[in-house]
């Protein structure tokens, strides 16, 4: 299965934005390794606005 190349680059910016990885590293991740931190950094930062941007 191919993951659409707009996607990729999204989820990669959004990782490299946050953790400061490099593309080679964010593309060695397995599709759901990748998605799965994805989701969790979303979550985090949810977390921190709904309390006023406290950890």
């Amino acid at each position: 299965m191919t993951h659409p190349a707009q996607r990729l680059r999204e989820e990669s910016a959004y990782l490299a934005y946050h953790f400061h990885w490099s593309h080679a590293d964010i593309l060695g991740l397995p599709h759901g390794e990748r998605r799965a931190w994805v989701r969790e950094i979303a979550r985090i930062n949810t977390s921190r606005t709904e309390k006023g941007g406290i950890p």
